[in-house]
């Protein structure tokens, strides 16, 4: 007997997101052209793939691993050492495709470092993770020969004949194939979080002894999602050979693994998309505002430290949040005292990085000059003037943040009381 044919409609919304995606990554070089756009605009795809590859484990399965640069960074080398062979002529493979060997390598080292990590969890599995990378990053200038010691392995990405015009020496086309990459790889990590695997990782994160207890090995779930963790971070580590022609021994490091432990938990662990926000802040953080200012790390570090006190679930939460409210039509009563709050905000961190600038030009370029200039004024350090000034401006906005902060979460809880409690009414 046949079974009854079920009409299942098209998801036009999902169909609409991932298209628009697609649309956004065309049309991105079109619309940021100026300077090193492109450059950036290339180092933010790649953080993207690394950034979701960790969130495979952290966000999803609940692994905080300080050693994913490990995957990633040796995904590089070898994607580096294929391409030379490529140019010596040892080789022959498209460079289009020299991502999916970063990839392959990092699967591998997965199942070989993933049998052993993944036998712990929680924190155990955090430090033996971290001894991990130790351990790679120390073998990285013992073996010279392979990562090229202090001064690593370097490349020339234009090679062999043009394919339609095609040789990625200009910066478009290797924004363009990490475009690509990045579109593949976002679609396979989603499509991952909708697959029986993905399900039951996030039931070992949130209760592994129930999962246990219905007859699922918990190793081997962590196991099993590591090692495709291991392969995307591999295609970032390919295409972040490409990029920059060039692989050192930092891209094994724990201060890789920091970096995208931070940026990952900036944008939200929770929400498959977090990372990709985190990955644009990163950059801006660390590339661009580097440009601006000594103090970046500074800023960077208050930064985190406001998103893990105030918003845990990161940038992604504050947005989503936001938007629940407004998808209720119950944003107008919270709008007046949020913009009040934002202000005060914004004028308190206005005075403090007035305050941060002045003591960086009193203490580091204090034989050069004492005057510097802040949002188009003229500072001068030296006066006492612009101290209390600057004292004023913290100390009043601070005052200003205390008062409006109480009227604000009044509201923000009164109205997300009754969306919670509609759609409780909607369930019953």
């Amino acid at each position: 007997m046949s079974k009854p044919l079920v009409f299942k409609p098209i998801n036009i919304a999902r169909w609409l997101i991932w298209s628009s995606f697609a649309i956004l990554l065309v049309i991105a070089p079109v619309v940021f052209s100026t300077g090193g756009s492109l450059s950036l605009l290339s180092q933010i795809g790649t953080l993207m793939i690394f950034g979701l590859s960790f969130n495979m484990l952290l966000g999803q399965g609940g692994m905080l691993s300080f050693g994913h640069a490990v995957y990633s960074g040796l995904g590089a080398f070898f994607a580096i050492h294929a391409m030379n062979l490529v140019a010596a002529g040892s080789m022959v493979f498209p460079i289009t495709l020299i991502p999916l060997i970063g990839g392959i390598a990092g699967m591998c080292f997965g199942i070989l470092f993933g049998y052993v990590t993944t036998k712990k969890s929680g924190t155990t599995f955090s430090m033996i993770t971290l001894g991990m990378v130790e351990l790679v990053f120390a073998c990285s200038l013992m073996f010279p020969s392979f990562f090229g010691g202090e001064g690593g392995i370097s490349t020339n990405r234009v090679i062999g004949q043009s394919f339609m015009g095609i040789t990625y020496g200009p910066q478009i086309q290797v924004y363009y194939l990490i475009a690509f990459w990045l579109f593949i790889s976002t679609i396979g990590m989603y499509a991952f979080t909708q697959t029986p695997l993905g399900r039951m990782v996030n039931a070992v994160r949130d209760n592994p002894e129930r999962v246990e207890f219905v007859g699922y090995d918990t190793q081997w779930v962590r196991y099993l999602t590591l090692i495709l963790s291991a392969f995307f971070a591999g295609i970032a580590g390919g295409l972040s050979a490409i990029n920059f022609e060039i692989v050192t021994a930092e891209n094994v490091s724990a201060v890789r693994s920091g970096a995208v432990l931070l940026f990952t938990f900036i944008g939200g662990v929770g929400f498959f998309f977090g990372p990709m926000i985190g990955a644009v802040l990163g950059v801006f953080l660390t590339v661009m505002l580097s440009d601006l200012t000594k103090a970046w790390q500074l800023y960077l570090g208050v930064f985190f430290i406001l998103i893990v006190m105030y918003a845990p679930g990161g940038v992604a939460s504050l947005i989503m949040m936001n938007l629940r409210v407004a998808k209720f039509g119950m944003f107008k009563r919270v709008w007046p005292a949020m913009w009040k709050l934002v202000l005060a905000a914004a004028f308190t961190a206005f005075g403090v990085v007035l305050g941060v600038e002045m003591l960086y030009q009193r203490t580091l370029e204090a034989t050069q000059s004492s005057v510097i200039n802040l949002f188009g004024v003229t500072v001068d350090t030296a006066s006492h003037t612009a101290w209390l000034v600057t004292v004023v401006i913290i100390a009043v906005g601070i005052f200003a943040c205390i008062r409006l902060k109480g009227g604000f979460s009044h509201h923000w809880g009164d109205v997300n009381t009754e969306i919670e409690e509609q759609m409780r009414r909607a369930q019953a």
